[in-house]
């Protein structure tokens, strides 16, 4: 076959020019080079500010595209997603909901840079927090100099992030905000849970008082959300694979000179390499990511209690919406007692290698 190009081709052959031969921009997303980004969950456009994109751009930011949502669960699971992607969907919220509040915007998408690699699964080992760990980095650069150089209070973001007062993204009332909203929503999907559409779901709801309030269909969606998530957490898929790896971890730091919060700034990546490369970690390393069948996993205290090691739950989220505005108890008590119901579950297990 001739091309368009070949000197070869016969005499009046005239090659077909493209139609455009200017160049033009390749369509790209999350990092901030277009001015819209539009959230693959929730569907709903973005209009970036300028500050959010350099945000975008800066290393905070893009390890979260390294961090797993779902931490050491992603081993036994489909839920592949990254803190980034959480980040932009709680961004794609708030901008729904408060588009004009430029502090709670930053606030929004900065809410997870404190997260240790594999998300929660470090959370308290050496006193680590991420909630601590973000509010330093605030504060420090790069993401200060951003925040100041496009006129944003770095106070204004951390009391959103603090939820005083109270904020979409933050409150001790234990009712469901932004940042749960997104996570139980996403999670939802990842597992083949979710039946309502996401971009519908969002048309019926709205925030009062900061909080997440909805109809009593949409409340009902949401609450078979947050106990199957509830029941996740709670489960063989993420019990086994997180007390192995807290394993690994307190392991790699007794036989290394890393400390908790270079632990802490890890990405995922290079967290398994480091466990590869530590004689101390290498061959429970291998075998959680290889052969995590062979965990064995049982609420309380194992008959044989020689074997294995013992694991808990730190929290259980159970967050309840408004219905119609209405705490849930008043407004839906069958709802209420399926949130209730959750306290029931197991925190304590033993596990071990079978």
């Amino acid at each position: 076959m001739q091309s368009p190009m070949d000197d070869s081709a016969p005499p009046g052959h005239q090659a077909r020019a493209p139609k455009d031969t200017a160049a033009r921009p390749t369509p790209t997303n999350v990092v901030g080079l277009s001015p819209t980004f539009t959230d693959p969950l929730w569907r709903t456009p973005v209009r970036l500010r300028p500050v959010e994109v350099a945000l975008l751009r800066t290393a905070p930011l893009r390890r979260l595209h390294f961090v797993a949502h779902g931490g050491a669960s992603t081993l036994a699971t489909l839920q592949s997603y990254t803190r980034l992607e959480h980040s932009l969907g709680v961004l794609a919220l708030v901008a729904h909901f408060r588009p004009d509040d430029a502090p709670l915007r930053v606030a929004a998408l900065v809410h997870d840079i404190g997260h240790l690699p594999l998300s929660h699964t470090f959370e308290g080992i050496e006193g680590l927090d991420h909630h601590a760990i973000g509010l330093r980095l605030l504060r420090a650069d790069p993401v200060r100099r951003v925040l100041a150089s496009h006129g944003v209070c770095a106070d204004a973001v951390a009391a959103a992030l603090a939820g005083e007062p109270p904020s979409p993204l933050g409150n001790r009332t234990g009712l469901l905000h932004l940042d749960h909203l997104d996570s139980y929503v996403r999670s939802g999907r990842a597992a083949g849970r979710l039946k309502t559409d996401p971009a519908v779901m969002l048309c019926r709801i709205d925030l009062r008082d900061s909080v997440v309030s909805t109809d009593l269909e949409t409340a009902a969606t949401l609450v078979d959300l947050i106990t199957a998530e509830a029941r996740l957490h709670t489960s063989w898929d993420n019990v086994g694979p997180t007390s192995v790896v807290r394993r690994l971890a307190r392991r790699l730091l007794d036989a290394t000179p890393l400390t908790p919060d270079e632990l802490a700034r890890l990405t995922d990546p290079q967290l398994w390499s480091a466990l590869d490369a530590c004689a101390s970690t290498r061959a429970e390393s291998a075998l959680v990511r290889y052969e995590p069948h062979r965990l064995e996993v049982r609420a309380g205290h194992a008959p044989d209690e020689r074997r294995g090691w013992d694991f808990s739950l730190r929290e259980i989220y159970r967050s309840a919406p408004l219905v119609a505005g209405q705490r849930i108890e008043a407004a839906a008590p069958e709802l209420a007692a399926e949130l209730a119901a959750l306290g029931a579950l197991p925190t304590t297990f033993r596990v071990w290698w079978s």
